[in-house]
Parts: C-alpha cells; structure tokens; sequence
C-alpha cells in the first residue's frame, strides 16, 4: 500500500452533481475531526482501516489527542482503484467489471456500503420504491416503510461506488460485480454493523439519531478487509437532532425547490434512455447559489456537530442545540 493525506475541502455535492458553487466555511475541518475521532475509537475495537493520523502544523501525522489546534489533512494508506470500464450494450450503458473477478487485492471494493436504521423524510428509499426498481423485500422488510420508520435491525442496501451515477442493486448482484465470495460478503456485513453501532452510541450521545450512513472497504495487500474513506461524518451519515437533519441534507432541501433539481433530474432520465454517460452536459440550467445565512447556517451544524460528536470544544461556535433552533427559526421566515 501506499502513503496518501486526504485534504478535506469546503466544497461539497448534492445529487450526484460534483462541485456546487458555493463553498461550506470550515467544513473540511469539522469531517477530518469527526472522521478521525471515529476512525481511533474503531481502531481500539480492532477494526483495520486505513487512517493513519492527523496531520499537524509540523507536517507530522498524530493522534487526535496529540492535535493542539484542527487540521484538514488525514494520512491514510493507499490502494489500487480499478475503475469498470463504461459500455454501451443495445443502446444501454453498462461496465464492465471483469478485473475484479480474477480477485485483486490491495485495492478499493466497487460499492458503497450502506446501513438503514431508520427512513427519515427525503429517503431516497422512498423514491426507488415509489419508480419500483426495489421492493420492499428487497431491503429485508417485510412491508412497505412509512417515512420517520425506524427499525428494530438495520437494513443493509448497496450500490456502485465507481459509475457515473450511484446504481443500487441486490447484494447477490454486488457479489458477482465486484468478484466477492459468500464469506466476504458475510464479513461486510458484519463489519457494516459493527461501524454503525458505534456512530450510533456517538451519535447518541451528542442528542443525535444516526438514521443512516455509508462505509467504503478496500482490501489490503492479505486481501483482508480494511475500512477505507472516512467515516462517522456529516457527509458519510444522516443524523436528526430532535427530527430535523443535520447535515447536507439541508442544502439538498434548498435545491429540490429549485428549477436546477427538476432540469437535473430530467437530464438523468434522458441520459438513461439514450445510453449516454454524461448526464451533466444535458442538463438545462445550473445550480444557483445558496442564500448566505443559510450557508452560515450549515457551516455552524458541521462545526457544532464535530464538537458534540466527540465531545471536545474543537470550534468555537454556538452548540448544536443553539443552531437547530436558529435554522428552526430561519425555516418559519422563508
């Protein structure tokens, strides 16, 4: 493996679109501290991953409890990523993932591992469901959700990590494309529950439900499974704080009453009907920019929440309680 420093930036994505045009203040910071504090609490359970440590103003990786001030770059190991190669078939794009079934190892795992303790409001669940490309059986259940559900076991979902757009499928279907044995997929699962026990005890902790979250695995150079991007953070997990979302999901709410978000999601079903993989390019408009006091807004619940979650006074800023209530507020006057 190699030695890689992830720089956590203040941009950040909604629906797939990559860079929007405004950035988040100080939230790179907030997920490299949140991130880190879920990576060392995993380590003293024995889960292998590949952080390394925080970089301090010295260049040198530490431990959190080492950092005398917040940092955005991470130190990880790094593996192999074989990208599927897009093709078209009777008009229809599709990948090929034939490398993986010759079972590489050091290398990034093709799927984005997904726990569900619970479908908050905006579920995207809610909406493969409504399209019928899953049924409720699907997801283990054995009727069909109502939003705000929560469930007595997670549900585990899966979807492609390296497409063009995030495609969810059946965990028998994720087996054959990326090549896993029954066993392997076994252990993912096991490990999924394990991670998300632990954001859940964190996250409760601080006030907030961890209704659901994604990990990415790789495996090492033993071909043993390794936790690999970041975990435990706003971008990676939905978490509520007295029922309402505290994280990107905000913005996402913003967009969905613009006329971007209906122009995006026309360009996606046109891009799918012709086989074309840049959906982008076929999109009518651009996103706008989001209100400032919104944006100041969201960048105060990423560094309220980073403090809350690791119970350490990182940032100075009002406390998740005094945020919510400001959004709370902000809400009722638009």
């Amino acid at each position: 493996m190699g030695v890689g420093r992830f720089h956590f930036s203040d941009r950040y994505s909604v629906f797939d679109w990559g860079e929007m045009p405004d950035l988040i203040e100080r939230k790179g910071e907030a997920l490299c501290m949140m991130g880190a504090y879920c990576f060392e609490k995993l380590h003293k359970k024995n889960v292998r991953t590949h952080y390394q440590g925080i970089v301090n103003k010295e260049g040198k990786a530490v431990n959190l409890d080492e950092l005398k001030e917040p940092s955005r770059i991470m130190e990880v190991n790094l593996v192999n990523v074989y990208k599927p190669k897009p093709v078209a078939h009777e008009g229809k794009l599709c990948y090929d993932y034939r490398v993986y079934g010759r079972k590489p190892r050091n290398c990034l795992i093709p799927l984005e591992i997904i726990y569900r303790n619970g479908l908050p409001e905006g579920s995207s669940v809610f909406k493969r469901l409504e399209q019928g490309s899953t049924k409720f059986s699907d997801l283990g259940l054995d009727h069909y959700p109502k939003a705000g559900e929560h469930f007595r076991k997670p549900i585990f979902d899966v979807s492609t990590k390296l497409e063009e757009k995030d495609r969810y499928m059946t965990w028998e279907e994720a087996k054959g494309l990326a090549g896993l044995t029954y066993t392997e997929v076994v252990e993912i699962q096991e490990l999924l529950l394990k991670v998300d026990k632990l954001i859940s005890e964190l996250a409760s902790r601080a006030g907030l439900v961890n209704e659901d979250g994604k990990i990415e695995l790789a495996f090492d150079p033993e071909r043993r499974l390794m936790l690999v991007d970041v975990v435990g953070t706003l971008d990676e997990c939905r978490f509520t704080y007295d029922g309402l979302h505290v994280s990107k999901e905000i913005a996402r709410q913003f967009y969905r009453k613009t006329k971007w978000h209906s122009d995006l999601e026309d360009a996606k079903k046109l891009a799918e009907k012709e086989g074309v993989e840049d959906w982008k390019r076929l999109c009518a408009s651009q996103p706008p920019r989001i209100e400032p006091k919104l944006g100041k807004l969201i960048s105060q619940m990423y560094l309220a929440t980073a403090n809350a979650l690791t119970a350490k006074k990182i940032f100075d800023t009002p406390d998740l309680a005094d945020v919510v209530k400001q959004y709370k507020e902000y809400v009722v006057n638009h």
